[in-house]
């Protein structure tokens, strides 16, 4: 299995995600997709996703959602990653 990176994640993965209650739910979503990832991991993910709300646009210029925009995916790497 991979590890995860989030700069590849779909908009449709990253909603999928969102629907996760607990982190036991996300690793098992992960795993579907043969991607590996621990507890505290998919608690901070978690803890990202309650934090960050992305309008329309971000969600379509997400990897494989529309096209590639330094300026939005610098955006986004500053949400996911302080």
């Amino acid at each position: 299995m991979e590890k995860l990176n989030l700069n590849s994640l779909t908009k449709e993965q990253i909603e999928l995600a969102s629907k996760c209650q607990t982190p036991e739910e996300l690793i098992e979503l992960a795993k579907k997709a043969g991607v590996e990832l621990t507890k505290e991991e998919a608690q901070a993910y978690l803890d990202e996703l309650e934090n960050m709300e992305l309008d329309k646009e971000t969600l379509e210029n997400v990897a494989g959602g529309g096209k590639h925009n330094t300026e939005t995916s610098a955006r986004i790497n500053a949400k996911l990653y302080g």
